[in-house]
């Protein structure tokens, strides 16, 4: 049979002056032609520009006369803007902030670009042929008439591996006997709430001596070392589809302290060594900190985000395009009913 030729659209993918922008988009197209799926990825960057999504759509038109595809995947909500027009099936990944709504830096509230993007991705979402969302709490944002594959970012354990703490720090020329909390994400982003950690871990420091460090903008593999080395993982973001840094963190078998964000909660209620704090006071995850902290144990994590295998996910994308293509699944199709097994 002749291999399902994919047109992926992309508007955040890896360049060279940043070349560790979503991972896992890069990851799972990767996977996807492991599979012996035909790959073609087709990024740009919107910017809040319409001039940036018309050039991207003439290139789209462009690649399409020029090869034959069977099907188009928008990866994020306003890619798939840029594939509403095309004849052939689209399959659109909602991530978060596209069809939750972008939040501004200075309040924290849904912008009017936010806004109009949400609504624009839920018309999107009726007139694809399929949709994917990465958390089930992100359902309540698409109307109900659209039947919904709930399906995570996976995991590649290949590259996320678990290290002895002191072999892990030696790499990294980190102190062996300091305790160090790690906050993996930008800290210019607002949404990320780095002021929120890092005035947690000012209280902490009035018990308990811990040093914040700042994991972002560095190789991945820089990151897993991280997160092997360091004693805890302080997750603080105001808003997130399914945050693909905790479920490394959880791989890494390393202590996670959060609040109730996205699908953050699901993912650490069998986990013992995390915590979800009960509110976001800086006092409250001060506390949480301190208790993980004292424990010193690391997690069980890894064994709980096996079913996140970028194998099993990659399977799992591919009996979407199957169906969509009129074709029969290869493996067990993703139903609305099965977010709970992951």
């Amino acid at each position: 049979m002749e291999p399902i030729r994919v047109l992926m659209i992309t508007s955040e993918w890896p360049t060279t002056e940043h070349p560790w922008w979503a991972p896992f988009v890069a990851r799972q197209a990767e996977f996807l032609r492991r599979a012996g799926i035909d790959v073609h990825v087709l990024p740009f960057r919107g910017a809040k520009n319409p001039f940036n999504y018309f050039k991207a759509w003439i290139q789209m038109k462009k690649t399409l006369r020029r090869d034959a595809y069977d099907l188009v995947h928008a990866q994020f909500g306003q890619s798939g803007l840029v594939g509403w027009s095309t004849h052939l099936p689209l399959v659109v990944t909602f991530r978060g902030g596209d069809i939750l709504g972008v939040k501004g830096d200075n309040d924290g509230r849904i912008t009017l670009a936010g806004r109009l993007l949400r609504q624009l991705c839920r018309l999107l979402a009726m007139r694809a042929d399929a949709v994917i969302i990465v958390s089930e709490h992100m359902r309540k944002n698409i109307p109900r008439s659209v039947k919904l594959n709930v399906l995570p970012s996976g995991l590649d354990f290949d590259s996320v591996v678990c290290l002895p703490k002191l072999e892990a720090r030696e790499r990294l020329g980190l102190p062996p006997d300091e305790r160090l909390i790690l906050f993996a994400g930008d800290p210019s982003l607002e949404r990320k709430r780095h002021r929120l950690a890092d005035e947690a871990v000012k209280i902490l420091n009035k018990t308990l001596t811990a040093r914040l460090i700042i994991g972002w903008n560095v190789p991945h593999s820089t990151i897993i070392l991280l997160m092997n080395a360091c004693d805890v993982l302080l997750f603080t973001s105001s808003e997130e589809g399914s945050p693909n840094v905790v479920k490394e963190a959880l791989a890494c078998n390393m202590p996670i302290v959060s609040v109730a964000i996205a699908d953050v909660p699901f993912r650490l209620r069998d986990v013992v060594g995390c915590e979800i704090c009960a509110d976001e006071r800086p006092e409250t995850i001060a506390a949480s900190v301190e208790r993980v902290l004292r424990s010193g144990q690391r997690t069980n994590g890894r064994e709980a985000v096996q079913n996140l295998d970028e194998n099993l996910i990659t399977a799992k994308v591919i009996d979407i395009y199957r169906s969509v293509l009129g074709m029969e699944p290869i493996g067990s199709a993703v139903s609305d009913k099965q977010p709970l097994h992951f």
